[in-house]
């Protein structure tokens, strides 16, 4: 005979509630393997190197949802953001740029703003739409060359370290200490040894610089491989743009897997809460500058000071004796145009 009803149905009961706790257990694995991940394909961590606290899942740039919409008069049939939409919100910001930098030495903050990213992902246009509207005697672009032989014998983020801003300031680097988990890395610029310690000690330095004061942001620029492609194609094609593309950038294309597998782990090691990572999804430059800009912007709170009282001008001198010389006695551009 065959077992009672209710003990069947208590074994089977049993055996669902094994499964659904296993279930679980993946879920939770599967979550905590993918938790801090970018926009690239998620390689392991190197085994030799210790792993510092990670960043919150609410301090983690989540991913916006498609502003997109069809029918939205604001992009064309490409789904590129228009012109004529972008420079109009553009000017918005910067305005509020301005409002920031003035609010920024008022109170005597201490802004760090670093970009990173792919090759050609538009960085420096960003940082160009944000410094050109303010006074660069308080907003400082920072773009370092190739250490010197004396730089390379020093702590390695002590020539970042000089440029970091005083009271009043904003610095903007373009590009920043991650050059060593980034194209050091991939090119053999650094040893095993230096590549570890750099993600051992970068979180302690950056979480430094916050306690001191200083508002750390940092951003990464995502940019697709095709798209990519095509920014560099463009460069080699324009007189203007070619010194844009170096021999190193021609071969971060090899190299896109690497790069991808270095920069998991970068941001495994260094999205830290006191700073994390904002990841910029830069495929639309205009969209990414804006979005940019905008993030920036929110992640300071500041007030509008700027001067209310309207500018007097005084009226010229009068009445002083004063010969211009002749006007053959100076240099004139010729008026080509």
């Amino acid at each position: 005979m065959g077992e009672p009803n209710d003990k069947r149905k208590g074994k089977k009961d049993k055996g669902k509630g094994k499964g659904k706790g296993k279930n679980k257990e993946k879920k939770r694995k599967l979550e905590a393997e993918s938790s801090g991940n970018g926009s690239e394909t998620q390689q392991g961590a190197d085994p030799g190197i210790t792993r510092p606290e990670e960043a919150p899942a609410t301090a983690r740039a989540s991913q916006p949802a498609s502003a997109k919409e069809k029918g939205d008069a604001r992009y064309n049939k490409k789904g590129k953001l228009k012109k004529d939409t972008y420079e109009e919100e553009l000017a918005r910001l910067q305005t509020e740029l301005v409002k920031l930098q003035y609010w920024v030495k008022h109170k005597g903050l201490r802004v760090v703003a670093l970009f990173e990213g792919r090759d050609a992902a538009g960085k420096g246009g960003v940082i160009k739409r944000i410094s050109e509207c303010l006074n660069p005697r308080g907003c400082r672009v920072v773009a370092l060359g190739t250490p010197t032989e004396r730089e390379r014998t020093q702590w390695y983020f002590q020539r970042y370290a000089e440029h970091l801003p005083a009271a009043g300031e904003i610095v903007l680097l373009d590009r920043s200490w991650y050059n060593r988990a980034g194209v050091e890395r991939v090119m053999g610029f650094c040893t095993m040894d230096e590549y570890r310690e750099f993600l051992h000690s970068c979180p302690m330095f950056e979480r430094m610089l916050v306690r001191s004061g200083i508002k750390l942001l940092k951003y990464w620029f995502s940019v697709s491989d095709d798209e990519q492609e095509r920014r560099f194609r463009d460069r080699a094609g324009t007189p203007a743009k070619r010194w844009k593309l170096s021999p190193m950038d021609v071969e971060s294309r090899r190299r896109w897997v690497e790069y991808s597998k270095a920069k998991d782990v970068m941001f495994e090691h260094t999205d830290i809460k006191e700073a994390p990572w904002q990841v910029v999804n830069a495929d639309d430059k205009r969209r990414a500058r804006l979005n940019c800009i905008a993030h920036f912007l929110s992640s300071i709170p500041y007030e509008d000071v700027l001067p209310k009282d309207p500018i007097v001008f005084p009226s010229r001198q009068e009445g002083v004796e004063y010969e211009r010389p002749p006007l053959q006695s100076q240099n004139f551009v010729p008026e080509v145009y």
